[in-house]
């Protein structure tokens, strides 16, 4: 499918490029191509598309092959990657997944090279610890965690590394928020003799709040399940970059694994997309009056939220890298596991369940759900205890939440 050239911001260009109507028999909006297969307008096309796909021929400019397979790629995988695109500042190009560990483990699969190693920080998502534990690993690659936040640790590991393929980074950390400096580790990068390449979930706070692209990463990962969703209906995985040759690679693994997100999943997020930011934005809203809120509560131990963070670097950060909050709120109660479970049992607006970005607020114990799987010495570096509980905040009336909140920790 042609690109369509765009000179409009992104709020417009996420609902007119890379789909042309006049290829639908005028449909205003993209209709689900449920095909297996596409037929080639001749011999000499199939030839090419086969030959740019295998990494034969390189496509010129902007050109597409001809579609060939729904493995490798199809009409609405193609229309959503190109609106996904604008939203991410300093992207020209994305690649889409069935889910969010699908795209992780795919970049790994892809950029991780014979006797390589990663450096990541710690806490990740308990999936993607788990991954890099159990399949990364064993498959004989060198795997070194380094505390969310802590440049100095983080630069040291970076320069000490044995044939560092790829650097990991999940800003805000999940659950604790702790934010790690982007720019800082692209330039320790680059003082490398053979540069490695940085990758950022941007799960928690993009692609509205954080745009790691433009300070120095070079692809932007997504559990699209999540914001870009936004409605717990769906799982999806997306990866963004500047440069589309690390795209095009990165698609050639994805059509031997088979993990590309097929196309009525496509036609729903992408119906999603223009609305990323005013969900984004009314759920930070939310978040912060809460947050502020609940940080004086008799039952609270703790309120973590990078409106309310103290610490002088987090700040730096924070300031330098981020233009809003989120929605992502972790509290300490009072009591310990007992106190957290009363909580989460008391609920009745918010639901008791994992995963965020929703646009109900979802509330779960990270150390009995999302990362049970860390051992306990993981656990205890990453900051994760007993009393911590993990607020995803929805569009709910912020009253509302903020009233139930309260009555739930009485």
């Amino acid at each position: 499918m042609p690109k369509i050239p765009y000179r409009v911001r992104p709020e417009t260009a996420v609902l007119t490029r890379g789909f042309d109507p006049t290829l639908s028999v005028g449909a205003a909006r993209p209709p689900v191509y449920r095909s297996s297969t596409f037929v080639f307008p001749s011999p000499e096309a199939a030839e090419r598309a086969f030959g740019i796909v295998l990494g034969k021929i390189r496509p010129l400019g902007d050109d597409r092959p001809d579609l060939i397979y729904a493995r490798l790629n199809h009409p609405n995988a193609e229309i959503l990657e190109e609106q996904l695109v604008p939203l991410e500042r300093g992207a020209n190009s994305a690649a889409i997944f069935n889910s969010g560990m699908a795209a992780i483990f795919t970049v790994m699969l892809t950029f991780l090279e014979r006797g390589g190693s990663i450096v990541y920080t710690q806490p990740l998502y308990g999936g993607t610890q788990h991954l890099i534990h159990q399949v990364i690993e064993p498959l004989g690659f060198e795997a070194r965690g380094v505390p969310a936040g802590n440049t100095k640790a983080l630069t040291e590991a970076i320069e000490r590394a044995n044939n560092l393929s790829l650097v990991l980074i999940e800003t805000p950390a999940n659950p604790t928020l702790v934010m790690t400096d982007i720019a800082q580790a692209a330039a320790a990068i680059r003082k490398r003799q053979k540069r490695a390449l940085l990758a950022i979930d941007n799960t928690l706070l993009g692609p509205t709040f954080q745009h790691p692209l433009i300070h120095g990463a070079d692809l932007a990962l997504y559990s699209a399940t999540k914001f870009l969703g936004g409605f717990s209906d769906l799982l999806a995985g997306a990866v963004l970059a500047a440069d589309p040759e690390l795209i095009q690679t990165l698609t050639g693994m994805r059509a031997l694994l088979g993990n590309i997100l097929q196309a009525d999943e496509c036609w729903m997020l992408d119906s999603r997309l223009s609305t990323v930011a005013l969900r984004m934005n009314r759920q930070s809203k939310n978040a912060q009056r809460i947050a502020e809120q609940l940080a004086k509560h008799a039952r609270v131990k703790r309120v973590i939220y990078p409106s309310l963070f103290t610490d002088a670097a987090q700040i730096q950060i924070r300031d330098a890298q981020t233009d809003y909050p989120g929605s992502l709120v972790s509290l300490e109660v009072e009591g310990g596991k007992t106190g957290a479970f009363e909580f989460l049992r008391r609920l009745k607006i918010a639901k008791n369940a994992v995963s965020l970005g929703g646009v109900e607020t979802l509330v779960c114990h990270p150390m009995t759900t999302t990362h049970s799987e860390l051992s306990a010495e993981e656990m205890s570096a990453a900051g994760i205890n007993e009393a911590l509980v993990r607020i995803s905040v929805g569009t709910e009336h912020w009253r509302d939440l903020l009233e139930e909140f309260t009555r739930a920790l009485a």
